[in-house]
């Protein structure tokens, strides 16, 4: 029996479209340890998101199978909380309401919902913009009350779908450093999908590297560099550079297959 907190165990997922099938996973196994934080990298079209997708129980694999906190994947669970690139709040509903939503769902008193939501929102520094609406914050805040929305629910796992990817640079490195801090506070495993290798190194503890379709592991790798790491370092670099070049080898061989099938068509 594995101690693994999230067990990937021979996932491959095939998608059929236009009478085509598309094997988009193939034979994935990776078993991740209660408490770390493992990023999924790769260029686009390489799986990372379906990976993802189906440890949150959105999107079953065609074969294999996935477990978190030892219990077979077969929908959206409790013990799992999904961050996405796109927020997904509620335009009607403040702040506030937004982070407390899940709670009301599950049946807390108000009470109860109201000290967790006092918590987070001081927890993200939203204490300020509890009364505000979605579309009166930034793009930092609105993904801010996204995380704490989810960090309302207590899940022991986060799913997180490139939630930076579309902020500027010195909101995405405040958020990144906002994040680090909540998982060394609140002891979160936490599966990460970023096309980013520099925001991989910064924030993780292990490094996914995923091929170009179909995705399979290209490389698993720890990462060593002490917290916090800096950019700048040479040893930051180092790995910058190794990475660079395993994301670039997938990158081109995704070129090559769109040249052939141009050629082709």
């Amino acid at each position: 029996m594995s101690a693994a907190q999230i067990l990937i165990s021979g996932v491959s997922k095939v998608f059929t479209t236009e009478g085509r099938e598309l094997l988009a996973l193939q034979d994935i196994s990776l078993e991740i340890p209660r408490g770390q934080f493992t990023c999924l990298l790769g260029p686009s079209g390489c799986g990372k998101s379906t990976l993802l997708n189906a440890v949150a129980g959105f999107a079953p694999p065609t074969s294999g199978h996935i477990s978190a906190e030892g219990k077979r994947v077969t929908g959206p669970g409790p013990e799992r909380g999904m961050v996405f690139q796109e927020y997904a709040l509620f335009p009607w509903m403040t702040v506030a309401q937004n982070i407390g939503f899940g709670l009301e769902i599950k049946g807390m008193d108000k009470a109860a919902i109201g000290q967790r939501v006092d918590t987070l929102l001081a927890m993200l520094s939203l204490a300020d913009f509890r009364q505000r609406f979605p579309k009166d914050l930034s793009g930092g805040m609105r993904q801010r009350v996204a995380i704490a929305r989810v960090l309302a629910l207590d899940s022991p796992i986060m799913l997180m779908d490139e939630p930076f990817g579309a902020l500027d640079a010195l909101t995405r490195r405040n958020l990144q450093d906002e994040l680090l801090r909540i998982w060394a506070e609140l002891k979160k495993t936490i599966l990460f999908v970023t096309h980013s290798i520099e925001e991989a190194i910064y924030l993780a503890d292990r490094i996914v590297v995923m091929t170009y379709r179909p995705g399979t592991v290209k490389r698993d790798l720890l990462v060593e560099l002490p917290r916090m790491r800096d950019p700048a370092s040479p040893e930051f670099n180092a790995l910058k550079r190794e990475l660079d070049q395993l994301v670039m080898e997938e990158q081109q061989r995704h070129h090559h297959d769109e040249l052939r099938a141009a050629a082709v068509d």
